[in-house]
């Protein structure tokens, strides 16, 4: 924990780092020889997660969620970083979008998920529209009072625990100065929808953690459950964007500090020639670079978070701290292997499985290189006029 908190936010941390360690970490090995978390464990792990308090800590507290600000909610998901995320996510922080919800949709989709009777899943990227979202090929057309939706949907986390889908559909073509655009609506899709195929795919990372393709065919929609307004789908997206980018960096800390820890005991007890491998200056340069990164991401990652809370945080540096987090933890567990050699890619330690999760991080939440390109664009800008 660093300086700089306040006493509530080390209180916080604390916390959620002991129920991690308590409750999540002692299943990580389960969860990835079966590549899966089994019904009656994740049910006994979220009713402990509501019971505890460390149950949807994002959400409104008038609605019955923790009330964290996004500084606060940041401390909490750096120690929810220290655990799989096939773990950590039970301590479901629903899709910051749902706080757009209003009349009907706040009894049926936002108070039933904070309370853990219901749960989300946000559907946006396609086979064909990851990086550049304004290529959806998902269309909503009227019909009947209704929106009917055709379409897939790619790389879509938890789709097989969600009942229910915040789905991104084209509604539509409008003229702008810059010629024609998409119009893109969110909507809220109910899973047992007749026409809905969930399928899971097989990835290198993040085992137990299903990411799946969704195909709707002629699935109705009633045009009571379009979040936010007809064509504003982004308006309110914005939020779950500079949100998940933010909180992506955050975890990318817990995860690289445990990381540095194991290697850092394996080279104080390993000897070689004589002596505790971390004596030679080769192997303990890495844990100053190693520990001087972590720092700069933590950092960052309270800076944006602030920013988010006072309303200031700009899409530069959202893509800034989720840039630099995501880069940084791919490095930190590719030397914390390195440190432990042999050992370090054998399955009686996680540095090996931190590793692949790691990989995963430069592509999610936006690719690193489109990260680049969001903030070079901003600092040509700034300074070409």
């Amino acid at each position: 924990m660093s300086a700089g908190l306040t006493d509530d936010q080390r209180l916080i941390a604390e916390g959620v780092r002991g129920f991690v360690e308590r409750e999540l970490q002692p299943h990580e090995a389960l969860v990835e020889r079966l590549d899966t978390v089994p019904d009656d464990l994740f049910e006994e792990l979220r009713r402990k997660a509501i019971a505890q308090g460390y149950y949807a800590l994002n959400m409104p507290a008038e609605h019955g969620g923790g009330g964290l600000g996004a500084a606060d909610r940041a401390v909490a998901e750096i120690e929810f970083g220290r655990v799989s995320r096939a773990l950590g996510i039970i301590c479901n922080r629903p899709a910051p979008i749902l706080k757009a919800c209003t009349g009907d949709q706040i009894e049926t989709y936002l108070r039933p998920t904070i309370r853990g009777e219901r749960w989300d899943c946000f559907a946006l990227t396609e086979p064909g529209a990851g990086s550049d979202a304004r290529a959806l090929t998902t269309r909503a057309c009227p019909g009947g009072g209704d929106w009917i939706v055709n379409g897939t949907k790619q790389f879509i986390t938890m789709a097989l625990r969600a009942d229910f889908i915040i789905l991104f559909a084209v509604t539509g073509i409008e003229a702008t100065p810059r010629g024609e655009r998409k119009r893109i609506t969110a909507f809220l899709v109910d899973k047992a929808s007749p026409g809905i195929e969930v399928r899971p795919l097989d990835v290198l990372s993040n085992r137990g953690m299903k990411s799946c393709v969704i195909t709707f065919s002629d699935v109705r929609v009633p045009a009571r459950n379009i979040l936010g307004a007809e064509g504003g789908g982004f308006a309110v997206a914005k939020a779950w964007i500079f949100s998940g980018r933010v909180m992506l960096a955050a975890n990318c800390v817990g995860l690289a500090e445990r990381a540095m820890a194991i290697a850092a005991r394996w080279a104080n007890t390993r000897e070689a020639f004589g002596q505790p491998i971390g004596r030679f200056q080769g192997t303990a340069f890495k844990f100053a670079d190693m520990a001087t990164e972590i720092h700069a991401t933590r950092l960052m990652v309270l800076d944006a978070a602030g920013r988010m809370d006072a309303g200031t945080l700009t899409q530069r540096e959202a893509s800034q701290v989720n840039l630099f987090g995501s880069e940084m933890v791919g490095r930190v567990t590719d030397s914390a292997l390195q440190v432990m050699g042999g050992m370090g890619i054998t399955k009686e330690v996680p540095l090996e499985r931190f590793w692949r999760d790691a990989r995963v991080e430069r592509v999610w939440e936006g690719t690193s290189e489109i990260h680049r390109d969001i903030i070079s664009k901003d600092v040509l800008r700034e300074f070409g006029r």
